[in-house]
């Protein structure tokens, strides 16, 4: 998503530099069942502290978000261990091209959760995601060495959902100062997982150049630029709907993808799909910035409502 500088606030909080893999997490990752609560012993924070961090309500998730999906994946892909993570996966009921519905809502229920949900909310859909990411792992013939349930390669994924939070902000709510309060709050994106909450970058600069170094040495191979155009092109919904409508999600896909990312991806868009992009986004900003705050949180408010009640009936979350 090509976005103009922002502002950023003072640091409120002052957390240490990422941990290394240690021999622990070594052990960890390597482990056939992790443990979905393990941290690090040397994390500042235990994991009921973590859990009762406040919600990233103060993010106020906008719901209209979702149209910028695409673009988020392709940046959370571009990292070879998250992209070949996803590609290879054995984990057939999350395969987007499979289950299309079923992942969309998985994912999307994820964001509610870290967004809007309660400390009960939080370990609840951790453990359900753990069984899945206890089966994402690399194997001898894997390009990339992966696990799901390496911090690092969660850091980046949060990084990339609170990016794409401010961002959506930025366009549809009209921010143009990012609070230390809104930062910060993104950290519960990796912390509901298992990031311990020191690896989040101190502050926004700190995040900037976090995010400008892993970029930086990303390279999207061809078997993954070519998955992620398949993505870009919603072909995941039937040829039907790609065939009627690719051309809309592609330039979704491309519009809010940031420059650095359309150069590694090697993909623009024309003059004409700029206007619209442009266009497009201006009419929903005005309608999303007059509508009362459960229109803008939706879906992510039902989803949430969701995950509780299949929390109450014993249904599985993901």
């Amino acid at each position: 998503m090509a976005t103009e500088p922002i502002t950023s606030g003072s640091s409120a909080l002052s957390p240490q530099e990422s941990a290394s893999v240690t021999p622990e997490v070594e052990e960890f990752l390597a482990a056939e069942k992790p443990d979905t609560e393990f941290l690090p012993s040397s994390a500042r924070m235990s994991r009921a502290e973590l859990d009762a961090l406040p919600s990233a309500e103060n993010l106020n998730p906008l719901g209209i978000g979702v149209i910028a999906g695409a673009a988020n994946v392709i940046m959370q892909l571009s990292h070879p261990a998250v992209g070949y993570g996803v590609y290879e996966s054995r984990v057939d009921s999350g395969n987007l091209f499979k289950h299309p519905l079923k992942r969309g809502r998985t994912t999307l229920s994820y964001l509610a959760v870290a967004g809007l949900g309660s400390a009960k909310d939080r370990k609840a859909y951790r453990k359900a995601v753990g069984k899945a990411h206890a089966k994402v792992r690399s194997t001898a013939d894997s390009p990339v060495k992966y696990n799901a349930f390496d911090p690092e390669l969660q850091l980046w994924v949060a990084a990339c959902l609170y990016r794409g939070t401010e961002d959506v902000h930025r366009i549809f709510g009209g921010m143009t100062e990012v609070t230390d309060e809104f930062y910060q709050a993104g950290a519960v994106f990796g912390t509901t997982l298992q990031v311990p909450r020191e690896a989040w970058p101190a502050d926004r600069a700190a995040f900037e150049q976090y995010w400008n170094d892993t970029v930086e040495v990303l390279e999207i191979d061809p078997s993954i630029r070519e998955y992620l155009l398949r993505i870009a092109r919603a072909e995941f919904l039937g040829p039907v709907v790609t065939r009627l409508l690719g051309w809309y999600f592609y330039i979704l896909a491309v519009g809010f993808l940031p420059e650095d990312f359309r150069r590694k991806m090697d993909v623009r868009l024309s003059p004409w799909q700029e206007l619209f992009f442009a266009k497009h986004n201006a009419v929903l900003g005005a309608i999303i910035r007059r509508s009362p705050k459960w229109i803008q949180q939706f879906p992510f408010n039902v989803l949430l409502a969701d995950v509780r009640w299949r929390m109450r009936t014993g249904r599985p979350l993901v």
